[in-house]
């Protein structure tokens, strides 16, 4: 250990062992093994909605406001959608560099990044609506602010995210919380589609088709004790304590290197990244399907609904569905629950029959949310015990896992619209091709099933068991 360094006190509650004597715990730090109170749940969870409210009204819409308002043409919606979905990609693991490398300041090192970057991200998410009084330079104007959108919203949701490890050292409480947030996010998701799907809706049927045959384009998208100060001031303290623990923390490179060395989250990430392109196919394409392949147009305002409701209503249920059988078994439970609706809804397309697969599919979307985030906190303290002198690593967890899911999801966006742009799309139109509604089966039907199938044979190989948990958990405890 380098001269100057310090090590912490097992009574603290650091992660480490200590070799030396260790100083004494601030007297105003709070437990982080102490029992989170349902307010203080809530304070986290209600970080997450607004982006959520903002995010599901750019993935459900921005494709048909592109398309239809802005009138830009399929190629070059495409080329907004996959290159600020892959820019946003990249920024996530550039903000986790920053992050490991900016200083402690009086409310933490997180806080700084989501409080100083909501004010730019609401300029930005106002200028991706704004259509400008020029139309040669309109690719331009929207790749331009949409890629300063997911820069800015990428420095707000890294460090939120990250802040799920410095609640509770209690895995239990951590998976209690994201709960609670992905409920939230959800919630925050229907809000946002609700409201802004009826403005799009509407003023898309006021400019285009005639009102008996009203054939509405939209494109959805996927779907991160005590009062909100203490929540805060637990956060903040947490943070403190853990940058005092160990002066010296790991240089970046090293931690990248560690992290992708680490097998459960190599696992875990592969796994979800088939799985999030899946579920971003059948949810990108939902709305044009029933608008071009079945005659579900007049329903689709209603069947978006259901979905989110059905995904609201279901976090519950599989919250207490991974603490009863545990969280690999909900994971392939949940998401295999996807595939015979989809496939019954291709090859039996009716009214009766879109509704029984907007609520699966919003089971599957509650699972898909929720699990993958309380398994991180499990596959990083499974990396705390074979690595127990690295330090400041979960920004990089966090920050890759959403580079991967995002690069993905901009990947699937990207090259379902060329998809379309081969099959004949004709922007603005009230009636398009067959090979449209063709194309639209494929990427409803075969691909999402064929993801699946090869996301849930990668999570066959995940490692940690609810046995492999719950001694991970024990040999924590011992080393605090």
């Amino acid at each position: 250990m380098a001269k100057g360094e310090r090590t912490p006190d097992t009574s603290a509650g650091k992660l480490l062992k200590p070799p030396v004597p260790a100083f004494t715990k601030p007297p105003q730090q709070t437990e982080l093994d102490q029992k989170l109170s349902v307010c203080s749940k809530l304070c986290f969870a209600i970080g997450g909605v607004p982006n959520q409210v903002a995010g599901s009204a750019t993935a459900f819409f921005l494709q048909i406001y592109l398309l239809d308002v802005a009138q830009i043409n399929p190629f070059q919606a495409s080329m907004v959608l996959f290159i600020g979905k892959a820019w946003g990609a990249v920024t996530d693991p550039v903000v986790g560099f920053f992050i490991t490398k900016s200083r402690w300041t009086k409310i933490g090192r997180l806080m700084p990044w989501m409080v100083g970057c909501t004010p730019f991200v609401v300029v930005s998410y106002f200028y991706l609506w704004f259509v400008p009084p020029f139309t040669n330079g309109r690719f331009i104007w929207y790749l331009g602010f949409y890629c300063l959108y997911q820069t800015l919203i990428t420095c707000f949701h890294v460090p939120y995210s990250a802040l799920t490890m410095f609640l509770s050292t209690d895995q239990k409480e951590r998976d209690s919380a994201t709960a609670y947030r992905m409920t939230l996010e959800v919630l925050g998701t229907l809000v946002g589609a609700a409201i802004q799907g009826q403005i799009v809706a509407g003023a898309h049927t006021l400019k285009h088709c005639p009102q008996h045959n009203n054939n509405t384009t939209v494109s959805t998208g996927h779907l991160g004790n005590g009062s909100g100060a203490e929540i805060v001031k637990r956060i903040v303290h947490s943070q403190d304590f853990l940058s005092d623990a160990v002066s010296k923390q790991i240089p970046f490179h090293k931690g990248f290197f560690l992290v992708m060395r680490h097998g459960p989250y190599l696992t875990l990430t592969t796994a979800f990244l088939f799985i999030s392109v899946a579920i971003q196919l059948v949810q990108s394409n939902f709305v044009l399907f029933c608008t071009y392949a079945v005659d579900l147009r007049d329903h689709f305002q209603n069947i978006v609904l259901t979905i989110l409701v059905s995904a609201v209503v279901s976090i519950p249920l599989w919250q207490w569905f991974l603490e009863r059988f545990g969280k690999k078994t909900a994971a392939f439970c949940g998401i295999t629950w996807m595939m015979p609706f989809t496939m019954m809804l291709v090859f039996i397309p009716n009214l009766v029959v879109a509704y029984v697969v907007a609520v699966s599919s919003g089971l599957s979307v509650a699972a898909s949310l929720l699990l993958p985030w309380s398994m991180l906190p499990d596959v990083v303290d499974d990396f705390r015990l074979a690595n127990p002198h690295c330090k400041g690593y979960e920004a990089i967890f966090y920050s890759f896992y959403v580079f991967f899911t995002k690069f993905a999801a901009g990947i699937s966006l990207g090259v379902s619209t060329l998809c379309l742009e081969f099959a004949g799309y004709d922007t603005g139109a009230c009636r398009q091709p067959a090979q449209v509604a063709y194309t639209l089966k494929l990427l409803i039907g075969a691909a999402p099933v064929a993801f699946i199938v090869t996301g849930l044979l990668i999570l066959l190989l995940y490692p940690i068991s609810e046995d492999v948990r719950l001694r991970n958990k024990l040999c924590l405890e011992e080393l605090r």
